[in-house]
This record gives C-alpha cells, sequence and structure tokens, in this order.
C-alpha cells in the first residue's frame, strides 16, 4: 500500500506547486514545505476534507494547511497565539479567524470588520441572550444563539477551545487574535467556495425564522421564484460576478447585498447599502441612510426602472412608518409609563406584558417589516402587520387595563398613549356607517353584488 501511496502524494505535491506557478502565487506566502507533510497525512486521515480542499480554488493555487493554520509561539518578545500548539512537530491552531486571512484578503478584512456582521456576538449582552442563559439554559446558547451570532471562544489548555464555545463558525464570532466573525460563515471551508456563499441557502443558515425570516420572504418573493428557476443560469462559479454583465436571470441575497454592479464594487460591510434598521422595536433610519439607500438603488436599476424602484421604496417606507407610528411607539410608551409608575418591574420576562411586548415587535414586528422590505406579501400581512394588530388590541392593551385596574383606571393613559391617535378610533368608537357604506359599495363594485366573506 504505502509503494501505491508514495507517488500519489509526490503527485500532489508537483500538482500543488505547478498550480502555484500557474498563478503566480508569492512563495513567501503560499506552499509552504509544513503544509506538504499535512497535505499527506490528512488525504488518508480525512479524505472528504482534503478533496474538498484539492478542488477548491485555494488547493489549485497551492496554498496549503499550514499556510493557513500555522501559529506563532510564545516568545519573551511576542504572545504568540493563545490557541497555538504542537501538532505532530507543527506548532499550528485549529480556528483559522479573518485575521488569518487578512493576511490575503486585506480588503475583504477591513471591510467585515467594520460590518453588522462583525458585531454580531453583540447579542450576548442582549434581551435574546437572557432569554436562551436564563429562561431556557446555558446549552441552548451554545447550539443555538451562538452559531448564528457567534461564540466568545475560550482557550483551555494546550490549546484546546472550550467545547461550549466550540465548533463555531458564527458571524460574529470572538476569536482568540481579537479579531471578530468567521469567514466560514459564508464560505464553508475547506473548499471556500464563492459560489456557494453566492447562493441564498448560505444565508439562510441564519436569517430564518419567527423573528427574522429573511429566507422564507426571499423564497415567497419574486426573486426567489426566479432563482430557483434559473439558478443553473446564473454562472456563479465566475471570479467575476456582476448582475447585468455576468449574470440577469435573478437576484440572490448577495446580489443586493454584497456583490458588485457595473457602477460599484462587491463589498464585505453588508449594511452598505441597507437605509433602514428593522432589528429594534422602533425602526430608524440609519447613519447616512440616503447614500446607502442610492447604493441599493443602483442594484435595483440593473433589472428595474426608476419609476418601479421609486414606488416599490414608497410603499416600503409606508408599512416601517405605519408599523412605527401605529404600533411600535406606542406600545413601547406605554411600557416605559407603566415601569415609570411602578405598575411592572424594569426586569425583562418577568410580566406578562413583557412577552406580548417582545414578540410584537420582535416576532410579528420584524416580519412585517421585512416582509415589506424583500417583496414578501404574506409575510408583510399575514404573518407580520396582521399579528402585530391582533396582538396589540387583543392581547397587549387588555393586559394594559389589567395591570392598571380595569378600564375606567387605564382610560386617562391609553387616551394619550393610542386612542388620541384617528387610526385607532375603530377599535374604541367601532366603524362608522360612512365607513362601513364604503365597504358595503367596494365589495359590490368589486364582487359583483355578492356579499363579504
Amino acid at each position: 500500500m504505502r509503494r501505491i501511496l508514495i507517488p500519489v502524494a509526490l503527485l500532489i505535491f508537483v500538482c500543488s506547486y505547478a498550480a502555484v506557478a500557474a498563478v503566480k502565487v508569492d512563495p513567501k506566502l503560499y506552499g509552504s514545505q509544513e503544509g506538504q507533510v499535512c497535505i499527506k497525512c490528512h488525504e488518508l486521515k480525512t479524505p472528504a476534507l482534503h478533496k474538498m480542499w484539492r478542488t477548491g480554488k485555494m488547493g489549485q493555487a497551492g496554498v496549503n494547511c499550514y499556510d493557513c493554520h500555522q501559529a506563532k509561539k510564545k516568545t519573551d518578545k511576542e504572545p504568540g497565539d493563545p490557541d497555538g500548539y504542537d501538532h505532530r512537530g507543527f506548532w499550528i491552531v485549529t480556528l483559522v479567524s479573518p485575521k488569518d486571512c487578512s493576511r490575503c484578503h486585506k480588503e475583504q478584512f477591513d471591510q467585515q470588520q467594520s460590518s453588522h456582521h462583525a458585531k454580531a456576538a453583540d447579542i450576548l449582552n442582549s434581551s435574546d441572550n437572557y432569554l436562551g442563559e436564563v429562561v431556557g439554559g446555558a446549552p441552548c446558547v451554545s447550539t443555538g444563539c451562538r452559531q448564528c451570532h457567534g461564540s466568545n471562544i475560550k482557550v483551555v489548555q494546550n490549546g484546546r477551545l472550550d467545547p461550549a464555545t466550540w465548533p463555531n463558525t458564527g458571524i460574529g464570532r470572538i476569536n482568540p487574535d481579537g479579531s471578530k466573525g468567521s469567514c466560514s460563515a459564508c464560505h464553508t471551508r475547506h473548499r471556500f467556495s464563492k459560489e456557494q456563499a453566492r447562493r441564498p441557502d448560505a444565508c439562510g443558515k441564519c436569517h430564518l425564522g419567527p423573528d427574522h425570516p429573511q429566507i422564507e420572504i426571499y423564497n415567497e418573493s419574486k426573486h426567489g421564484i426566479l432563482y430557483q428557476a434559473f439558478r443553473d443560469k446564473l454562472n456563479m462559479d465566475r471570479d467575476q460576478w456582476i448582475v447585468g454583465v455576468d449574470y440577469q436571470d435573478a437576484a440572490t441575497c448577495a446580489t443586493c447585498h454584497i456583490s458588485a454592479t457595473p457602477n460599484q464594487p462587491a463589498t464585505h460591510e453588508v449594511g452598505a447599502r441597507i437605509s433602514w434598521t428593522l432589528r429594534p422595536a422602533v425602526s430608524k433610519k440609519l447613519t447616512n441612510w440616503t447614500q446607502r439607500r442610492l447604493n441599493m438603488h443602483d442594484v435595483c436599476r440593473q433589472c428595474h426602472s426608476d419609476f418601479m424602484v421609486q414606488d416599490f421604496y414608497k410603499q416600503f417606507d409606508d408599512l416601517v412608518e405605519l408599523y412605527n407610528n401605529k404600533f411600535g411607539i406606542p406600545a413601547t410608551n406605554i411600557r416605559k409609563k407603566l415601569i415609570d409608575m411602578g405598575k411592572i418591574s424594569k426586569a425583562d420576562f418577568d410580566d406578562k406584558l413583557d412577552w406580548i411586548y417582545w414578540e410584537l415587535w420582535h416576532h410579528e414586528g420584524r416580519r412585517g417589516r421585512h416582509g415589506a422590505s424583500m417583496m414578501g406579501p404574506d409575510y408583510a400581512w399575514w404573518h407580520g402587520m396582521y399579528e402585530v394588530a391582533k396582538h396589540f388590541y387583543v392581547e397587549f392593551l387588555p393586559e394594559v387595563e389589567h395591570i392598571m385596574g380595569g378600564k375606567a383606571a387605564a382610560a386617562p393613559l391609553l387616551d394619550e398613549l393610542v386612542f388620541k391617535d384617528p387610526m385607532h378610533r375603530w377599535y374604541k368608537e367601532g366603524m362608522s356607517k360612512e365607513q362601513l357604506k364604503r365597504v358595503e359599495e367596494f365589495y359590490k363594485k368589486r364582487y359583483g353584488g355578492r356579499e363579504a366573506q
């Protein structure tokens, strides 16, 4: 068996350096001699991993295991890598961080480190984490929250990583070397494929579910429908991937948020084209939102007319402002007022109202806003604003009345913060005869005299 493997190993060695020569890789950075030893071993120990690497751009360019996994030893002059350890005579790290990738991908690293993705681990100090850590339990956080948002990687001893924090490819992972994020969250190791990262599935690992169902909304949208129809015609394997130049049949998440247009380069700053923040209880325009929106308009205009783009954003803005003014702001102000009055505690999730309020904005409100932002009508209404309205009127307001000691006692507060707005008048006073007549006439005209269902 060994006699057969030796020529194979030599062939791998020769092919590796042929690839290096073909792309003019700087030997000072790539193709380390130590890595050739890694290749020979891992071809046998982890053959699938080896094949992924070999068929990927890294392997074809001669970038080998040691080039990425090499570590610095601690000395009197240098702190070294805290997670470094000896592996068969080589000092390596298990975890390859964005800082390690920046040796070759400096521009992408700088963009990624300043992006919202890199801040995703901030959730560790939020109500979301309190829910997982306390209401649920620590294992929920390790296997749930942190797998998307990122863990704070802890090194225990001899380079070993704390199993409560590793394995983890969360997009905001805090690495032992101080860098944030995980390149393999999108470019799954060890192939590190651009094509794979451009597909919506890569984003769908984290952007799904009751509080941020972007992948479900995308699949419902015309963009998602077109992607399913033409996914094999989008040339996703090309080094250059410019909408309108290299493909035109569908838009993916990457098309809108990351990839290049004829007028702007690709970016790893995923928020560079986002104008609203749809995450909090009340949405706000982001800093420099006008330029961010122009950046996204440029993407849209590769396939759509100016009128369509402008009118889409008018519909989107209208829904976000409706959510804010009709439900988000009143609910937030009422809860704050009850806390100030001592009617409920400042702590989260120890009062029934806390849970109603949480799901009102964190689940239902986000779904509605994201549905409008990504052309998902069912999420904009039935899974979104319908549920916001339903729970505001039949759960939130009745619970406020209960806390205040009845309708009469709650009336001054609700009149001040809710019912002075004409949008809520129907709930307190019922629909007027004129409104009912308009609805009846509409149905008669549309359905030919049939009664409304």
